[in-house]
């Protein structure tokens, strides 16, 4: 295990971490491309409360086009959409409703929804509610009513811009923890096991439940083929393994670069592959694990739906690659 020893400890494995980061990776820019396409972003979601109908109307009929506009005509039924939708950008709420003031309806949503932003509509002076909640940060603005549309319109612009910003925030945060996470299990899981045999089923476990593939293959390559071993995870039991036979796996090998097919019913190039057809597999991602310009194994990431990977998070798994070569090394 002494080829490990370089990245042994947490703040050899940032440094590791971070001075893979700092290369280029020219041959991911197309499949993210790809992945940026099919994965579009949808209209940000909105939810809008007042006890009033033709307030609710008129503050759905407002945002509509630019927003997936969620409505409620109380706290409480607010807070039951907002257990079956999930997180929304923006939340616009009446202040003076019965059973629940807004003020005491949006302090509800703040810990499960840090990062929404909640605007209060108040058609009376209440100064000392609204100075509390703004000042506790559950309030972000303020609307007087009758509200002048046009002002309405800018505040929740504002308010969806400055919900991405802390989303982002908060997603570069997570994403930073779960990577160093990665690389700590693979490097652990690798000192646990004392042969490249015994650790490949482990690392494809890892692997697979990182990105939620259906089916993670790690297989050795010698003199430019596959071999026999190999480390396989599936969601479903049993792996059928035609890697030998796939285009993808052939050309990632013969490239010494990762490929992939984000969709493969709209590929021309596979939807007419039997073993597409019979495993129901939809995106695959391979990734040759290169070692001194030599390809020592192919890592092969498998789901049974169209990819809905990250841009960031294959940049990932491109980092657990180059870690792979150095560790598989070790163990041979």
């Amino acid at each position: 295990m002494d080829g490990c020893r370089i990245i042994d400890g947490p703040h050899s494995l940032r440094a590791f971490y971070c001075n893979l980061m700092d290369n280029a990776i020219a041959e991911l820019d197309n499949i993210k491309r790809q992945l940026m396409s099919l994965n579009r972003p949808k209209k940000p979601k909105m939810l809008v409360v007042d006890d009033e109908p033709d307030n609710l109307d008129l503050l759905y009929r407002t945002f509509r086009r630019d927003f997936n506009v969620f409505k409620a005509e109380s706290g409480i039924r607010a807070l039951e959409v907002l257990d079956a939708e999930g997180e929304v950008a923006v939340i616009i709420s009446d202040q003076r409703m019965p059973e629940m003031k807004g003020t005491e309806f949006l302090s509800k949503t703040v810990p499960q929804f840090p990062n929404t932003v909640r605007i209060i509509l108040t058609g009376f002076t209440d100064i000392e509610d609204l100075v509390d909640a703004i000042n506790s940060g559950q309030v972000y603005k303020y609307i007087t009513k009758p509200w002048d549309p046009n002002e309405l319109k800018v505040v929740v612009q504002r308010a969806a811009e400055t919900y991405e910003v802390l989303k982002q925030r908060t997603e570069e945060l997570e994403r930073s923890q779960v990577q160093t996470r990665l690389l700590e299990f693979l490097m652990q899981t690798v000192q646990e096991y004392s042969s490249l045999a015994t650790s490949l089923d482990p690392l494809t476990k890892i692997i697979s439940d990182h990105v939620c593939a259906d089916v993670c293959i790690l297989q050795v390559i010698e003199g430019g083929s596959l071999t026999s071993l190999q480390g396989t995870h599936s969601t479903g039991g049993s792996v059928e393994n035609w890697l030998a036979d796939d285009p993808l796996v052939i050309s990632a090998i013969a490239s010494q670069n990762i490929q992939a097919s984000v969709n493969v019913s709209a590929d021309a190039n596979l939807a007419n592959v039997s073993h597409y057809q019979t495993s129901g597999i939809q995106a695959h991602v391979c990734l040759p694990i290169i070692y001194h310009e030599n390809p020592i194994a192919l890592l092969s990431l498998q789901w049974k739906r169209p990819c809905t990977l990250r841009p960031d998070e294959l940049t990932t798994i491109h980092l657990v690659s180059q870690l792979l070569a150095i560790a598989l090394t070790a163990l041979k």
